[in-house]
């Protein structure tokens, strides 16, 4: 089972704390003011401010916050300027992690990330340590149950798909980042309702973890994730169900 579903299997049973409605919305606000600053403000020709809203939305955000986030991105109204970050680091067994980061002050930011890290086990790590072991890509987790594996694999492929890969319970489909729009309509179209459905920064490759590791890797990626200023982590782990229910 790939780190990536692994993670988001862990979070729904666990109720993460990024479930949270405030820190869930300053989330959304954030990638909704960037995507429009560095894209524009109409979804119909930005791609990451339609996936942005589209998020927003399914987390309920009222439609008034979703339009004053996109007029502050335009600079249509004035609001407080955010910088992308990218930050990489490594965990409990040497796993690499990739954290994206909003935000308005670099250093306290950085310094935080920092002491997450030696906290639980890891340390951060110089600009370019450990990308080089992740690509992006159009990333969806399927129920098996939703639909029979032939059906979905014509569908997938035939609306772009590079792969599909068997993970336990769930279908892992990739696509290209320029698919991912039309693989995920696709899927919507057929009725089914995508567990995951993401850009994701996915590894080229898993490293095994167990027990303790496993254990301390959840705290990090809990306690990066739960940081105001993070929107998303990438990491290349793997564990066991045993260690999954354990965590």
């Amino acid at each position: 089972m790939s780190g990536h579903s692994k993670w988001h299997s862990i979070k729904h049973k666990k109720g993460a704390t990024d479930a949270k409605r405030g820190k869930l919305f300053t989330k959304f606000i954030k990638e909704i003011t960037v995507a429009a600053r560095t894209g524009g403000g109409d979804p119909d020709s930005n791609a990451r401010l339609r996936k942005a809203i589209a998020d927003a939305k399914a987390g309920n955000m009222p439609n008034d916050t979703i339009d004053r986030a996109i007029r502050r991105g335009t600079g249509a109204e004035e609001g407080i300027h955010y910088d992308e970050i990218t930050y990489e680091g490594y965990g409990p067994g040497g796993v690499a992690l990739l954290i994206d980061a909003v935000t308005d002050n670099r250093n306290r930011t950085v310094a935080e990330i920092r002491h997450i890290f030696s906290k639980n086990g890891g340390n951060l790590g110089e600009s370019g340590s450990v990308g080089w072991m992740f690509e992006k890509k159009g990333y969806l987790v399927v129920d098996k149950s939703a639909k029979a594996e032939d059906e979905l694999f014509d569908l997938a492929i035939d609306a772009g798909a590079e792969d599909i890969r068997d993970d336990h319970d769930n279908w892992e489909i990739i696509t290209a980042p320029e698919n991912f729009e039309a693989v995920h309509d696709a899927i919507k179209s057929a009725d089914i309702n995508p567990q995951v459905a993401e850009i994701e920064t996915v590894p080229q490759n898993y490293i095994n973890l167990e027990g303790a590791q496993a254990n301390q890797m959840v705290k990090l990626m809990e306690a990066l994730e739960d940081h105001d200023d993070v929107q998303k982590v990438s990491a290349n782990f793997d564990m066991s169900e045993a260690d999954m229910a354990a965590a």
